[in-house]
């Protein structure tokens, strides 16, 4: 069956095609890919996988066609983000009275 596996970084990204057997899941299907021979920097964290934009177990097993994606970690929390923006307005309009 045919698969992709992807991963990358700003700035560059890993696109892989295999053709492997029925039944491989998800760990399997990267081991397979080579992505980490590619994107040595890149951290392959078995709780940041999916499957077509939805995140997935490395146990889960693939289906013709699907695409694996290997996610990279957030630089930054988008709640503490929001929240230090919304202190930020606060302030901004405290500051205007």
């Amino acid at each position: 069956m045919k698969i992709e596996v992807v991963g990358g970084f700003r700035d560059r990204q890993a696109l892989i095609e295999l053709d492997l057997a029925e039944g491989t899941t998800v760990w399997e299907a990267i081991q397979a890919s080579g992505l980490q021979d590619q994107l040595p920097d890149l951290p392959i964290d078995p709780a940041r996988l999916g499957v077509f934009g939805r995140l997935c177990s490395p146990d889960r097993v693939l289906e013709p066609g699907d695409r694996v994606e290997v996610y990279r970690p957030l630089r930054a929390d988008p709640k503490e983000v929001r929240r230090q923006l919304a202190q930020i307005e606060r302030a901004k309009r405290n500051s205007v009275v």
